[in-house]
């Protein structure tokens, strides 16, 4: 909607005619809905499988774009400097170990103009990166790895050989300093391979008592799950300078676990040392103890979660954890949820009182849709909290990215059109575009200083364009006083068979109120405006075919930038939007 200013006394002002780039079918990708709560930034996020990362703004449209020739990895990230950083593919010929989802491999770097200024790999026959990565502060990269363990070697280290697969990947954290253009330095690790214990076989190493030790993990627990090597799958890790700790997810586990980052190479491997003095034994596990023989499923909070993260310094629940809570159990729930949970630290370590398990007994706060199944995805996703208290939530099997705000109202959402690098036309649907995570970085972001963000288009694709260039939209005061408005609609040239005119007072735009409509005005038309408003007005043109609804609107707001100019407004036919007035 454009800002359309018009000055007292004068007896007629034309509107230049303004032209909208794309219109809309029927909506099943792009942009959904954008109020003035959404908390105004740019949202970085790469379709799965895809080769491309995409910067956009509120409306949906692309700021900057990068592209690999590798698909992608799972997660990216912006840095300060501009830079952007993705996990990408790759695959040692001839080596098909290490073959599952999150299958990364190689780390890249490409800075705000798209040369890639840093491409390292890590993967070969008996390691490789998968999922995700975090940049510390020192530009340090901290990798989530497999690494290969022969059947023989986890036997000798209390597995039960009934549910020993041929071989096991347990993770590692592997910390990277990066070294010019492909390479870097290994400067710290923690290996979970270093932290077990069983209760199965006491002629093997790692024996005790399971409940006894919470800090270490079970060899044989499997979380009933199938024996397999992806013995772990951890798809998230976060690093937490303030207390130099480390996040992980370990959703085949249904927990989050965190680690001392503190130690040594040599005390990451034990069980003393560091700020914890508990070298790199596990400080904190939450969501199924289950698995440290502490409580039953009915304990179990988790369920194949994702992107469990810190809330950072400075925003609502700062130091809380906030994770995505899938609830992939087959029959047990049709639903995700995004919870926040207050962990129980002291200092470098966490309160656990004897024969419990780990608090809080539940969320402190969650997000649920009202209608369940609006929002769930059986893998993938993320959440992050905002600076103005909302959360962005990325469901990424739903390919949707909402934002939440607190009172658990939806400010924003966007379903991705970019299907495994296949843009999608408005109206098509996809089961091929899900996404990995999303965030949205703030207008102030040290990344965006100094660069050019003039928006581009819109990713999606649209069939049937309304209206063209030769389509005009102008209006002009018939009176001293400015009371009496004429608008004229001209789109001889547009393909849809029907118009409808829908017109109101700009201050009404942020709770959606409409002063009047004018329906079946055809290809052309004009309509007076009586009693017409002197402060600023908007007007949006409906176009209804055979096929769907083609919607267009022109206008600024107030700060002069193209309000939904460029996407539908969803009046007539639609569902939301303005919802006090439509068209038979």
């Amino acid at each position: 909607m454009r800002r359309l200013r018009f000055i007292a006394g004068v007896v007629a002002v034309a509107l230049a005619a303004f032209f909208l780039p794309e219109a809309r079918a029927q909506q099943t990708v792009g942009l959904f809905l954008d109020t003035d709560d959404a908390f105004p930034g740019y949202t970085l996020y790469g379709p799965l499988q895809g080769f491309d990362t995409y910067l956009i703004d509120n409306q949906g449209r692309v700021v900057q774009q990068w592209t690999s020739q590798w698909p992608t990895g799972n997660s990216v990230y912006l840095l300060e400097d501009g830079s952007m950083i993705r996990c990408g593919r790759y695959q040692p010929e001839g080596i098909l170990r290490f073959n599952r989802g999150g299958r990364g491999g190689r780390i890249e770097r490409f800075d705000w103009e798209g040369n890639l200024v840093w491409d390292f790999i890590f993967s070969d026959e008996f390691q490789r990166h998968h999922h995700d990565i975090e940049v510390m502060p020192n530009g340090n990269v901290l990798l989530i790895v497999w690494e290969y363990i022969s059947q023989a070697e986890a036997i000798q280290n209390g597995r039960d050989p009934l549910t020993a697969a041929a071989e096991m990947w347990p993770d590692k954290i592997v910390e990277i300093a990066p070294v010019g253009p492909s390479g870097g330095h290994i400067i710290w690790q923690w290996r979970a391979w270093d932290h077990l214990i069983q209760d199965f076989d006491p002629t093997k190493d790692n024996f005790g008592v399971v409940a006894d030790h919470p800090e270490l993990i079970d060899v044989n627990f499997e979380n009933g799950r199938n024996p397999q090597p992806d013995w772990l799958h951890f798809n998230s890790i976060d690093y937490n300078p303030e207390l130099d700790q480390i996040l992980i997810s370990t959703p085949f586990w249904d927990e989050i676990w965190v680690i001392d980052h503190s130690t040594t190479m040599a005390e990451a491997a034990g069980h003393t040392g560091g700020n914890s003095g508990m070298g790199g034994d596990l400080l904190y596990r939450w969501g199924n103890p289950q698995a440290y023989r502490r409580g039953t499923d009915e304990d179990r909070t988790l369920f194949f979660q994702h992107d469990a993260e810190w809330i950072e310094p400075g925003l609502e629940g700062a130091g809380n954890i906030l994770v995505f809570n899938n609830r992939n159990v087959e029959g047990r729930f049709l639903f995700s949820t995004v919870d926040e949970i207050v962990p129980p630290v002291d200092g470098s370590n966490y309160t656990l009182d004897p024969g419990a398990n780990y608090g809080p007994p539940e969320a402190a706060w969650r997000y649920q849709d009202p209608v369940p199944d609006n929002l769930f995805s059986g893998g993938l996703s993320s959440a992050q909290r905002l600076p103005n208290g909302s959360t962005l939530i990325a469901s990424g099997g739903q390919a949707t990215i909402r934002e939440v705000a607190p009172s658990g109202d939806i400010t924003w959402r966007y379903v991705n059109p970019v299907a495994v690098d296949t843009q999608l036309a408005q109206g098509a649907t996809s089961t091929n575009n899900s996404i990995f995570r999303a965030d949205r970085y703030p207008l102030d972001h040290p990344a965006f200083v100094g660069r050019d963000l003039t928006p581009g288009g819109l990713l999606e694709i649209h069939d049937s364009p309304l209206p063209p260039a030769e389509a005009t939209l102008t209006t002009e005061r018939l009176d001293l006083d400015g009371s009496q408005l004429r608008v004229t609609w001209d789109a001889a040239s547009c393909t849809a068979a029907d118009y409808q005119l829908i017109y109101g007072n700009l201050s009404d735009v942020g709770s959606y109120g409409t002063s009047g409509s004018e329906c079946s005005i055809g290809v052309s038309g004009s309509h007076d405006w009586l009693s017409a408003p002197a402060e600023d007005l908007f007007f949006m043109v409906v176009g209804v075919d055979g096929t769907g609804v083609y919607e267009s609107s022109w206008g600024r707001d107030s700060s002069g930038s193209e309000r939904r100019g460029s996407r539908a407004s969803f009046q007539c036919s639609a569902t939301n939007k303005v919802t006090t007035l439509s068209c038979p």
